[in-house]
Order: C-alpha cells, then structure tokens, then sequence
C-alpha cells in the first residue's frame, strides 16, 4: 500500500501545529510551578530513575526533531550512565511533537509494549533520518515499525487510535499552554526551563547545582 504524504496526513488525522525547531543555545532560565509540572498527562509519564532522587529532569521533544536527536545521541548516554543510574536523577520525557510524522511516530511508541518505550525512542532518534524526512513517510514509517515489532495491521490500528492522538496532542498543548514550552528540546531541571540540545557538561554543571 502506497501512499503520498498528503493521504498520510489525511488518513492517520494527525493534525498538530508546526512550531519553531529549538536553537542550540539556552535562553533566559525560568522556573515553573513544579508541583504542577509533574502532574502526569492523559497517558501518564515515560519515567527513568529514583523516585526520591535529588533532582528532577522533565524532557519536551518532538522525534522529528534533529537537536532532540543529536541530545540523545551525545548527552544522553553520558546523562543515564552519571546522573540517572546513580540515583542522582530522575527523569521524565514528553511527547512534544512539531509535525504529524513526529506525532505518528510517539504514537507508534506508545502502542509497543511499554518496557520498550525508552528503548524504541532511542532507536528512532538514532535512525531518525531513514524515516522522519522522506517523500514517502507512511512507508518509511511502516518500514521501520516492522523492526520493531509491528505488522502492516497492528500499525495501521494503532495510527488511525484518535484517542491515542488526542492525547499525545494534550501532552504537547499542556506544555505549551501552562509551562511555555515552544522549542525542542525543552528542559525542566528542578523545575528551571532551559531550552537547547544541552551538551553533558552543561546540564551535568546545572543538575551539580541542585544535588
């Protein structure tokens, strides 16, 4: 089954705003009510850590997003390995996504089984230009769901679940609307906003600070 990318547009209802990629840099910190920020959305949190851990790290990003990507493939070992498996770190990613591609493929990730969520994320930010920026995006999209799990059918089933889509897009609309978030990747350390595809020293100096 063949599809342009507008029927892929049509046909899977993914219909969110497209918004400004993040800069590298981080601007102005600014602080957020925590408390709030860590109430979990409609499909609940994606967390990795100790619940009692020192400092709190909330990620928004979109996985067609290349600072996201290039994030998760330099700081975010070096982040797991320091500050998360230590017990230092607990960590919460969100689903922030930019375009519909981006929002198919959060929803492809929360359809697998949920230990795999991490890991299936990682994959997709690691391959992430075989299959975020092709002509063909359902095919691309169905190509690399099958290697990880899905057929044609669960795929399919899981992309056309308008509940699924509403609330990955409440996730985003919550982050945008209450926390200003408008940027991947967006940081909340402790509840400070900053913004940029961190490198690990600088958050590593940041989440320093808070222990």
């Amino acid at each position: 089954m063949t599809q342009t990318r507008r029927q892929f547009l049509k046909t899977t209802a993914l219909a969110t705003a497209t918004l400004s990629l993040a800069t590298t840099g981080s601007a102005f910190a600014q602080s957020v009510n925590e408390e709030e920020l860590l109430k979990p959305g409609p499909l609940g949190d994606k967390i990795l850590g100790e619940e009692n851990a020192p400092v709190t790290i909330v990620e928004y990003a979109s996985m067609t997003c290349g600072h996201c990507a290039n994030f998760h493939k330099t700081t975010w070992p070096e982040l797991k390995k320091q500050y998360i498996e230590t017990g230092k770190v607990r960590f919460i990613f969100r689903e922030f996504p930019l375009d519909p591609v981006a929002a198919a493929a959060f929803m492809l990730a929360r359809c697998a089984p949920q230990d795999k969520y991490f890991e299936i994320v990682d994959i997709m930010f690691d391959s992430q230009r075989s299959w975020a920026f092709t002509d063909n995006p359902y095919q691309s999209l169905l190509d690399f769901s099958k290697q990880i799990g899905f057929t044609q059918e669960s795929f399919e089933e899981c992309l056309t679940n308008q509940g699924l889509l509403d609330a990955v897009n409440a996730v985003k609309d919550r982050g945008a609307n209450e926390f200003g978030v408008n940027s991947t990747p967006t940081f909340f350390i402790n509840g400070e906003k900053h913004s940029g595809a961190l490198s690990i020293e600088n958050m590593g100096k940041i989440i320093e600070e808070n222990l």
